[in-house]
């Protein structure tokens, strides 16, 4: 589970550096926004590449192969709780059929490139692959991390409060209009 939060935290990253380098370029190279490669054609084999680069600089497809081996840990640490005499012969299975599960991880991580790869062109795509290279880029991606957990520790309480503040005042005003709940 937590491996598909922190590929979910990845995406997000996604939407936030792909916004970042199209406004960059936007506003460098042309006063008009640039167009993204429409949703139902085929993106290049190049626009596919170029997604991919950006999928392994943000860490989806680091994220993506370690799902395979941590669900099978926790099924070799589940199962052994309760059944210890299989451990040895589980651990045997596992191994063998764990290149089978690592083919579904790869073919997981070849779709995610191809659908990032159709919704920009490839030179989008590539001029995100360039910030992502570039110092700033890099810079970007090793403070993420600690951005996150601190946006998370701020977003959290304001969102329980707004939560309460929303029903107080939602009752406030039905209560006006002479309905309590």
């Amino acid at each position: 589970m937590r491996a598909v939060a922190q590929i979910a935290i990845s995406l997000f990253t996604i939407v936030v550096i792909v916004g970042l380098a199209a406004s960059a370029r936007a506003a460098e190279t042309n006063p008009t926004p640039a167009l993204a490669a429409s949703p139902t054609s085929l993106p290049t084999a190049g626009a596919v590449a170029a997604a991919g680069a950006i999928l392994g600089e943000i860490g989806i497809k680091e994220k993506i192969a370690l799902v395979v081996p941590t669900m099978m840990t926790e099924l070799e640490q589940n199962l052994i709780k309760t059944h210890p005499e299989i451990k040895d012969s589980l651990r045997e299975t596992l191994r063998a059929i764990q290149p089978e599960f690592d083919k579904t991880a790869q073919q997981t991580y070849n779709e995610a490139a191809t659908l990032l790869a159709s919704q920009m062109s490839e030179k989008e795509l590539q001029d995100v692959a360039a910030f992502l290279d570039s110092p700033t880029g890099k810079k970007f991606l090793a403070v993420q991390p600690v951005f996150l957990q601190k946006f998370t520790s701020l977003a959290g309480p304001w969102q329980q409060k707004l939560s309460t503040d929303i029903v107080t005042r939602a009752r406030e005003e039905m209560k006006k209009k002479g309905f309590e709940f």
